[in-house]
């Protein structure tokens, strides 16, 4: 190994090698491009930097004056971008190195005046480099290595297309070397495009991944999540923690919390200015910080000497995402902890998540507060400032609070003042209970009071409700059962509320708008099923009833159908507190349809009962009408059979019949696939359209739709025989 390099090794305490270390500066490597597989965490970055030593060095293992670039760095992510930078600054740095970087989200200009000053190494991310390129500030033509860090990560993120320009404009002479963590096919073919015989260096071990790391499985109740997080950051008391979430909004909430515990917090999301993202980080390095919130935006790149717990508050969505986040402890052979914060309803998605990165967890459940309060003994008996010496100072101090203090009075203030620095625990719900189902109460002794207002005047239950409770001074608990009735309504109160109920309405006893309030002897009376009528005996007008829109077969109200049933569940009404009835809705065959009023600024009005139907777009057909709702009788002499449109396409059925007394059929051939019979002709019936706006508009050049009724005359605009096929002139108007 070159001496210069050797020596900042020993100066950082690098008694061995890591493996891919020692398999990237093998000497039969040297000249050789590699493509390198290599799990987080294994010392990739100073790997690296010891295999292209060889190339960019002169003979005594220095470098010459710094001029235009020799090597190369390409890392997908900013924060990993300067990781990279400072480890090579102080594996360099005997070597005189001068590392640049050029990152997105920094001051171009600045990193513009130090490419012309001259740099031995630049690392940088793959949209900055490129407008470097570009604007021709940076040299690529005397390039001997280039390096692309996380080359899986770079053509995740959509940079395939700057990584080719970048590899295209380098020279061809220059070593080329990838480290990826994974070895896809689109990899594959890069490596195939851009390297020369590339020697393949795989250093996963069949062993699981992150064998340094543990991973737990905190299962907790789903209220409990947020909770669950601060008893394990305060269980752990780890000197630095990592705590990822899904979102913005998210790492946002979960910051504003911890700091409003106690904690000693910063976040790391996209939204940040690079200059915020490596102000938090460093906050992290120096102390100042101890537990950092983050997106996966932090999941690579992120190298903290003392990080030793990851959180995980929501699950990643991937494998990848998971070694990612879990491989920011536990790195060169430090030891590190990964908890999965897993609510019941995620129970199977982390057992997925675990089995397809195949790593085996213990579950278990978050510490409680009775663990937390023992693990402070813990700490403070085991703490090494009882080993050190006492000074003159702190040996007089505590001589004279022993004169006024007892032992046991001193050693309980001294654990409550440690407890009071501290966030207090949280207290955890059992994550495997299930909520009691709660009971539901009798409304108790209560008595009846009728409304003067019912279904004729609109009112609804919805409506009622807060009225009585406005204008009688009741709240929602004092009313029981509310049931609409045809022309009133009855309400049950509880006794307790009565004579305040009626105190407040008054010797009048009225609500608002007239709604007078009579008492009752008992429960109302359950309302009879109605025979008879095609409106079930709810008071709608008699007379025909025209349906808005055309149905296949008969019409909605025909004779021959028998009106629609009340409902048998009219009474069944729950008598719970405050729950507001009404009466059954009404059913037409299977579908069950509850009449609606028209919203209003008032929920009901007296007068005269209305119909709640459908009515017709334009008045019915004038003269008597038999049947209930037929728009033509069949009954009637000389009339003709129309129950109702049909929704079979034009052309196709029956064709009407003649009827005497119309015109007979002048013959010829049907056109356009119409059925063949004899061409009605003569006036058409007027009255209005009995079927509604949805009607289609008769075609002028349908000639099988035109008919002469009994004693009809023609239309002028109609002229007959002229033959069947000819298709009259549609008159001006």
């Amino acid at each position: 190994m070159i001496q210069t390099l050797s020596d900042a090794l020993a100066e950082r305490g690098y008694d061995t090698l890591t493996p891919v270390q020692e398999a990237v500066t093998n000497p039969d490597l040297q000249e050789a491009d590699l493509l390198v597989s290599a799990q987080t965490g294994s010392g990739k970055t100073v790997g690296f930097g010891l295999a292209i030593a060889p190339t960019i060095l002169d003979e005594s293992g220095h470098f010459g004056p710094a001029a235009a670039p020799l090597a190369l760095i390409i890392a997908p992510t900013r924060e990993l971008a300067f990781q990279v930078k400072r480890e090579l600054e102080w594996l360099y740095a005997k070597a005189g190195a001068r590392v640049a970087s050029c990152v997105g989200g920094m001051d171009m200009r600045d990193e513009r005046r130090a490419l012309e000053r001259g740099a031995h190494i630049v690392v940088g991310t793959p949209g900055r480099l490129v407008d470097h390129i570009q604007r021709e500030s940076l040299d690529m033509g005397s390039l001997r290595a280039i390096v692309l860090d996380e080359a899986d990560e770079m053509l995740d993120l959509g940079f395939r297309e700057d990584l080719e320009f970048m590899l295209g404009e380098a020279p061809e002479e220059r070593r080329t070397l990838l480290f990826s963590a994974t070895v896809p096919p689109a990899i594959a073919k890069l490596a195939e495009q851009f390297q020369r015989n590339a020697e393949r260096v795989t250093t996963i071990s069949d062993r699981s991944q992150h064998a340094d790391i543990t991973y737990q499985v905190l299962q907790v109740a789903q209220q409990d999540a947020e909770n669950a997080i601060i008893n394990v950051l305060r269980y752990h008391d780890a000197q630095n923690a990592i705590v990822f979430a899904n979102t913005r909004a998210a790492v946002n909430r979960l910051t504003a919390r911890f700091s409003n515990r106690g904690f000693a917090v910063v976040c790391l999301s996209g939204e940040l200015s690079q200059q915020e993202r490596s102000h938090a980080l460093q906050a992290m390095r120096d102390g100042r910080a101890r537990v950092c919130v983050a997106t996966d935006v932090a999941a690579r790149g992120i190298d903290l000497p003392n990080l030793e717990l990851v959180i995980h508050a929501e699950l990643p969505s991937n494998t990848e995402g998971l070694l990612h986040r879990s491989g920011r402890t536990g790195r060169a052979g430090r030891k590190g902890i990964s908890a999965l914060v897993v609510p019941p309803k995620q129970v199977k998605r982390a057992q997925r998540l675990l089995g397809w990165a195949k790593i085996s967890a213990d579950w278990i459940t978050a510490p409680g507060a009775d663990e937390i309060l023992r693990m402070d003994e813990e700490r403070l008996l085991t703490n090494p400032v009882w080993q050190e010496e006492i000074t003159e100072d702190e040996a007089a101090f505590a001589a004279r609070l022993l004169e006024q203090q007892s032992p046991e009075t001193v050693a309980a203030a001294y654990l409550r003042l440690y407890r009071t620095q501290h966030s207090a625990p949280e207290e955890l719900s059992d994550p495997n209970a299930r909520p009691e189902p709660k009971e539901r109460k009798e409304f108790g002794p209560s008595r009846w009071f009728s409304l003067s207002v019912g279904r004729d005047d609109n009112a609804e239950a919805r409506w009622l409700l807060p009225l009585i409770c406005r204008a009688g001074g009741l709240d929602k608990e004092a009313i029981g059962a509310i049931r609409v009735r045809q022309s009133e309504t009855f309400v049950e109160i509880a006794e307790a509320q009565v004579q305040g109920f009626l105190d407040t309405l008054g010797p009048d006893a009225v609500l608002e708008d007239g709604v007078s309030v009579a008492p009752q002897d008992g429960p109302p009376a359950s309302e009879p099923r109605r025979e008879g009528g095609r409106d079930g005996g709810r008071g709608r007008p008699s007379g025909p009833r025209v349906p808005a829109g055309p149905r296949p077969g008969k019409s909605r109200w025909s004779s021959d159908k028998k009106s629609p049933p009340q409902s048998h569940k009219s009474e069944d009404r729950s008598d719970a507190p405050g729950e507001a009835t009404e009466e059954a809705p009404r059913r037409y065959g299977k579908a069950e349809v509850t009449p609606k009023a028209p919203r209003r600024d008032k929920p009901f009005s007296k007068g005269p009962a209305k119909s709640t139907g459908n009515k017709p777009s334009k008045a019915p057909a004038k003269g008597p009408v038999k049947g209930a709702g037929k728009p033509y009788s069949k009954g009637k002499p000389g009339g003709f059979d129309r129950s109702g449109p049909s929704d079979k396409p034009k052309g196709t059925g029956k064709p009407y019949k003649a009827k005497p007394g119309g015109a007979k059929p002048t013959g010829g051939k049907p056109t356009g696939g119409k059925p063949t019979g004899p061409k009605p002709t003569g006036a058409k019936p007027t009255g209005g359209k009995p079927y509604g706006d949805s009607k289609p508009k008769a075609n002028a050049s349908d000639t099988s739709k035109r008919f002469t009724p009994p004693g009809g005359k023609p239309r002028s605009s109609v002229r007959v025989g002229r033959g069947a096929n000819q298709v009259p002139k549609r008159p001006k108007r």
